[in-house]
């Protein structure tokens, strides 16, 4: 394996590298989004609880220094408290476009790799078969025992590009479920959050 990763050239190298980058960001999105999860009912109790006793800076500051969506929508409701309902719902909205977007970076690199990986991988066999085939063109009569290691390599690229490019697709399925599960839950809270939070009138 470790000799054939050697012989494949520049362009095996390549997709090894490209999905390597890719794996790389899979992981620190995918712990990003299990971070971002709290249990609503309980992070609200504690505001709530703030707010009643006319602790709204310290609910504000909680919220700040929570490190998730949700607390950052709350945060942004919180400072627009006693305005309008149309106020405290565009604070609130524009705070979860905000996150929406701050998680959703770099996800378009994934789909990049999956899409390039087995183009790279055909553009390397390629030019595996072409090295073949120059190899051998100058024999008189080319045998099996010529041909299979020069085109190993060739077959390589369009295997690892292949491999690459089904795991990339997996983990970009992945990570946007989750990313649409969190803007659900942000659309749920946004709309709790103005309920309690909004102004009397507009």
């Amino acid at each position: 394996m470790i000799s054939l990763m050697l012989s494949g050239g520049l362009v095996l190298w390549t997709i090894i590298a490209v999905g390597m980058a890719a794996t790389w960001i899979f992981f620190i999105r995918y712990f990003d989004l299990r971070r971002a999860h709290v249990v609503y009912a309980d992070f609200m109790a504690g505001v709530e609880n703030l707010i009643e006793k006319g602790n709204d800076r310290e609910a504000i500051a909680i919220c700040e220094e929570t490190m998730v969506p949700v607390a950052k929508v709350v945060a942004a409701a919180l400072r627009r408290r006693g305005d309008s309902s149309d106020s405290v719902r565009e604070a609130a909205e524009i705070a979860a476009r905000g996150e929406i977007r701050r998680f959703s970076r770099r996800l378009s690199v994934l789909q990049t790799v999956a899409q390039i990986s087995p183009l790279l991988g055909l553009f390397g066999t390629v030019v595996g078969f072409a090295k073949a085939l120059a190899a051998v063109g100058g024999k008189t009569l080319a045998t099996r025992l010529d041909l299979v290691p020069l085109m190993a390599p060739a077959l390589a690229c369009a295997a690892a590009g292949l491999l690459v490019a089904v795991s990339v697709h997996v983990m970009h399925a992945l990570l946007r479920a989750r990313l649409e599960h969190l803007t659900a839950d942000l659309d749920a809270a946004t709309s709790d959050i103005i309920g309690r939070f909004g102004g009397a009138g507009k």
